[in-house]
């Protein structure tokens, strides 16, 4: 039930506590929705998914409780304690109203000096990829994805951003699985265009270079034009990293592939641009904070979820099918099996016992949290989700 691809024709930013809600819409809409008190009256269990409460109201028939209506919304991190940490609110007047349309704003962070963590040195995509979401921004160099991850958690930077896929490389897989075991919430994406550049020290030109320094992977991603140049390949942690060396060291004999930011930043000059086999290749990075967003209702937004599901037919078919149903398109399909409970054992009394990869699906679809038809596919996953998450809901990046 592995499946890696992606959906749909239409391709593939700390705010304060917000609250989600499947019966998130305004007094106006009400008619479609269910009012807050009685939703109240309703309420009898509560499930909580890393701080985004499922509450699934219950109806009493006789001595029989049968599924009413789902409702979510994200819960203070203080009120995270005691009973409500249990899943039982004992003073439902407390809980908070949903949000009205009018309450659907949220201020810009463009503008804003905003401390973000990324994985690399100055001069990295990751941090050009910062730069482009956040122009203003403060940039926190940290040396893999885990310790940028930690700096949000630990208060040392307000939001991080990491790779999550590109058109040559596919899905980082590292970094979905930080998604799960981080406490953090996507609040924007950037889709960046990965221009790979030859660069070396002033007054050296190409045919000096006798090696060429990068990441693994720009070295990969530029194989045809370093066979033509026949000169050794190293590897390095970062293709900034490969900039900032040959700048410390005097490397005369030596070039690396960068950006050409990173040659700006380590006085280098750039021999050639470009370089890359395949002439386009576009990135997409994921920002992420302490606490979600509240989506705005004047620009697309994008919705990231994750959940498993009991192994049998049709199961991955029916979860994909809440979203068809309301005509919700999908963006991005992603599974991965479960690090910590890697294989599901099923008992079968014809053939003994089978063994299953128990897989986490991540899901990314084009809708808000805002609208009903997202609140109301949710609803029905969760009914037969054997555990669901909300990663965020954010704006879709359109630019290049």
């Amino acid at each position: 039930m592995a499946v890696t691809t992606s959906l749909g024709a239409s391709g593939l930013a700390s705010s304060h506590l917000c609250c989600y809600s499947l019966s998130l819409r305004s007094r106006r809409h009400s008619a479609h929705a269910l009012t807050w008190e009685k939703q109240l009256k309703r309420t009898r269990k509560w499930l909580f998914l890393d701080g985004v409460c499922v509450g699934r109201a219950m109806r009493e028939h006789g001595n029989q409780w049968k599924p009413g209506k789902i409702m979510m919304h994200v819960v203070p991190h203080h009120q995270m304690d005691g009973d409500v940490s249990h899943g039982l609110h004992k003073d439902l007047g407390s809980l908070p109203k949903p949000l009205s349309i009018s309450d659907i704003v949220a201020a810009s962070d463009d503008n804003a000096k905003v401390r973000v963590s990324y994985k690399g040195i100055p001069g990295s995509y990751s941090e050009d990829a910062a730069l482009k979401a956040y122009p203003n921004c403060e940039t926190v160099s940290c040396n893999d994805f885990e310790e940028a991850f930690k700096a949000v958690e630990l208060w040392l930077a307000d939001k991080v951003i990491v790779p999550i896929e590109s058109t040559s490389g596919g899905s980082i897989h590292r970094n979905y699985d930080l998604l799960l075991r981080h406490r953090l919430h996507i609040v924007g994406e950037v889709q960046l265009a990965t221009n790979l550049s030859l660069l070396a020290l002033p007054g050296v030109r190409t045919e000096y270079l006798k090696r060429v320094l990068s990441h693994s992977q720009a070295l990969e991603l530029s194989d045809n034009f370093l066979t033509k140049l026949g000169v050794a390949r190293e590897n390095v942690d970062d293709t900034a990293c490969a900039a900032e060396i040959i700048s410390s060291n005097g490397l005369y004999d030596a070039g690396a592939i960068a950006s050409i930011r990173a040659a700006e930043i380590y006085g280098l000059n750039v021999l050639a641009e470009q370089i890359q086999d395949d002439s386009e290749i576009i990135s997409r990075y994921l920002v992420l904070a302490r606490d979600p967003i509240i989506p705005k209702a004047d620009r697309p937004f994008k919705t990231s979820i994750v959940f498993t599901l009991e192994e049998g037919p049709g199961m991955l078919f029916k979860a994909l099918a809440v979203f068809a149903l309301r005509d919700i398109n999908l963006t991005k399909i992603e599974s991965r099996p479960q690090r910590n409970r890697p294989l599901r054992v099923v008992d079968d009394s014809n053939t003994g016992t089978a063994k299953y990869f128990d897989y986490l699906f991540y899901i990314d679809f084009e809708a808000s949290m805002t609208e009903p038809r997202a609140q109301t596919a949710l609803g029905h996953l969760q009914e037969f989700a054997t555990f669901l998450r909300v990663l965020g809901c954010y704006p879709i990046d359109t630019t290049m």
